[in-house]
């Protein structure tokens, strides 16, 4: 556990120093809030969140490290493993969400954790879970292209099979069924995952933390110079929505910090700083808006 919390840490640094080089010369700087739960809490442990907001290329950007353990697992842990109901656990991970300034710019979402528990006296279960996934305001092909790329490069080591099932688990987890729409253009996502033995599940995990820059940078650089004006702004407030909705209403990791007692600030980073939503919005035909919901939130074979 102490290797992979050295792991988790790094990666964090990695990827905050290069979303400040992103930012560039006068840009914002993450703000780095440690945490330790007091003594009294359901839960024990400690983190730190990083918070960027009000940046020149990321209006919000955060990324967080905690590290806890508590009493017993949360329902929304346990709905795969019910022998572990109620028993004491350990958890650590990173996690972040960052939204940028540009709607040309994608939201993006990445997320690798570790889960250990077991009853008193027995042996600790570990699993391990992840992924990442893009959510466009303007589709552009190459980008979706590249994102998956680099996902599928990041788990060929491990079997050529891995990729299209994270890809597929992606489709099917990313998606508001509420809404029957996409969250976005999907990536790689898994759970409850330790099918290839403690070090190899591990090395899954590391790799695709490790894959988050090479995948997501590029197109942060490609795409955040273009032009835009008002209309795409009230098109991304209004997308932005959506995000929001998923976050709330289905994402797991959102009921396993709130149910386990987690850090409520930390939990909620993921959230925009501005959202809007419209009432039965209807996009032009065949304008950039509607190409999005046509041929971007449909669940297809990007490489």
């Amino acid at each position: 556990m102490s290797e992979f919390r050295t792991y988790l840490l790094s990666l964090q640094s990695r990827i905050t120093a290069a979303i400040e080089a992103i930012e560039g010369e006068g840009g914002a700087r993450f703000r780095a809030d440690a945490w330790q739960r007091p003594a009294e809490s359901p839960l024990q442990g400690d983190g730190v969140t990083r918070i960027l907001e009000g940046g020149r290329v990321f209006e919000r950007a955060g990324c967080g490290f905690s590290h806890v353990s508590g009493p017993q697992l949360p329902p929304s842990a346990t709905q795969h493993r019910p022998e572990l109901a109620g028993a004491p656990f350990e958890a650590m991970g990173v996690s972040l969400v960052f939204h940028p300034r540009s709607p040309m710019v994608p939201t993006v979402h990445m997320n690798v954790r570790m889960i250990a528990a077991g009853q008193a006296g027995g042996e600790p279960v570990c699993w391990f879970g992840g992924g990442m996934d893009l959510t466009p305001y303007y589709g552009f092909d190459e980008d979706a292209v590249h994102f998956h790329r680099t996902c599928r490069d990041a788990l060929a080591p491990f079997g050529e099979q891995l990729y299209p099932r994270f890809k597929q688990w992606c489709d099917e987890y990313f998606y508001l069924k509420h809404r029957d729409e996409q969250r976005g253009v999907g990536g790689v996502f898994f759970d409850d995952f330790s099918e290839l033995g403690f070090e190899r599940s591990l090395g899954v995990t590391q790799s695709v933390g490790d894959a988050f820059l090479p995948a997501y940078e590029p197109i942060v650089q490609r795409r955040m110079n273009m032009p835009w004006g008002e209309r795409e702004r009230d098109f991304q407030l209004y997308r932005r929505g959506r995000y929001v909705e998923f976050n709330l209403v289905w994402d797991r990791g959102t009921h396993f910090g709130l149910q386990s007692g987690g850090r409520t600030e930390s939990i909620l980073l993921s959230m925009p700083p501005q959202v809007a939503w419209s009432y039965r919005r209807e996009d032009p035909p065949g304008s950039p808006e509607a190409q999005l919901t046509e041929r971007f939130l449909q669940r297809r074979d990007w490489v």
